[in-house]
């Protein structure tokens, strides 16, 4: 199915002038020896008083090279959430449009949905946690502009066969976005390698989880050039700051302790697992791929009071679809991982 980004993006956003900062008017000149009279900002150096690369120009190339993509092909955010936001005010037009999801899911596809009046169709996944492709595409309409998929997926662990998101890529003229937090923790392959193949394909990252920068809050737009430049027009200007932009090249520089930090996760995350098994309450404990894993018990309620008594604190997921009384924990490092294991012991 021919994907055309004109037919989804919103007649607003086609029409739109950007905002024009300072910065962006010199972006192709050398700035080192400029003197900037331009944006009203105070003069006196303090590392912060100018303000940030707008099209963070620097963090872009690090990763261009780091994902074997190009610097247009990527849009930073004020965490990923931002990201999710603009491509809701870029191509979905607000009490018209719809999105569809696939619980249990990350739950901010569902806010950001509301907060732009845009519906939220929720296709359940199967019992295996897949995506049911063949109701998907019967649930979509004209007006469907975005399929959001989460692989591996929060709060289930699991990532989604290859052969569904081909199908829905094949045969969906809208935008899927795969958001892939944790793909740094999975065996599988990003679907960053098929950007050039599938012009809907958007693919969204964090530093947040196998970076250990949630603090800093920024996340990653991958996508076709011309998808970016929709999203470039309607973006803030200055929507990352400088420190966040600073801290960012801090740690992708540092790749070999980042590899280091993964491997301990998912060699504690095994550990776990095979402990879990072990554990009285627990009835069944998922497969993962993520940093976490998600645990069905006789009693979520009750097993979650008693860990936070503890001083444990997890995720209660029994509210979610597919999920009736199930846990979610996070992996720690290995001092916190062996405390929640006693303390999971001695539990009756």
């Amino acid at each position: 199915m021919k994907f055309d980004i004109n037919t989804i993006t919103r007649e607003n956003v086609k029409t739109l002038k950007p905002y024009s900062s300072a910065r962006d008017e010199f972006e192709d000149f050398d700035t080192a020896q400029m003197i900037f009279l331009d944006a009203n900002e105070n003069p006196f150096q303090n590392g912060v008083n100018r303000y940030p690369d707008p099209q963070q120009s620097s963090v872009k190339a690090i990763l261009a090279k780091n994902k074997m993509v190009k610097s247009s092909q990527i849009l930073l955010g004020n965490g990923s959430d931002e990201v999710l936001d603009l491509l809701f005010r870029a191509f979905c037009e607000p009490k018209t449009d719809n999105i569809i999801s696939l619980p249990p899911t990350y739950g901010m596809y569902g806010v950001l949905a509301n907060i732009n009046a845009v519906e939220n169709r929720e296709i359940l996944l199967s019992t295996d946690f897949q995506p049911q492709v063949e109701k998907i595409l019967e649930a979509v309409d004209e007006k469907t502009k975005i399929i959001f998929l989460c692989s591996p997926n929060n709060p289930t662990g699991n990532s989604f066969s290859d052969e569904s998101v081909v199908k829905l890529l094949q045969n969906f003229k809208g935008l899927v976005v795969i958001d892939e937090a944790y793909i740094d923790f999975s065996a599988k392959e990003s679907w960053l390698t098929e950007i050039d193949e599938y012009p809907n394909l958007v693919i969204t990252q964090t530093l947040s989880k196998a970076y250990g920068l949630a603090g800093i809050r920024m996340g990653i737009c991958y996508a076709s050039e011309a998808v970016i430049s929709v999203l470039n027009k309607i973006k803030p200007p200055y929507n990352v700051n400088e420190l966040t932009q600073q801290r960012a090249i801090e740690r992708l520089k540092d790749s070999d302790k980042i590899k280091q930090e993964i491997a301990s996760i998912i060699e504690q995350r095994e550990e776990l697992l095979k402990v879990l098994l072990e554990v009285n309450f627990v009835e069944k404990v998922y497969p993962t791929e993520a940093n976490f894993v998600l645990v069905k018990v006789d009693n979520a309620n009750k097993r979650y009071d008693e860990l936070i008594a503890k001083g444990i604190v997890i995720r209660n997921r029994t509210t979610q679809p597919l999920c009736e009384n199930c846990l979610r924990f996070t992996i720690g490092i290995p001092e916190e991982n062996a405390i929640l294991i006693k303390e999971l012991k001695l539990l009756k």
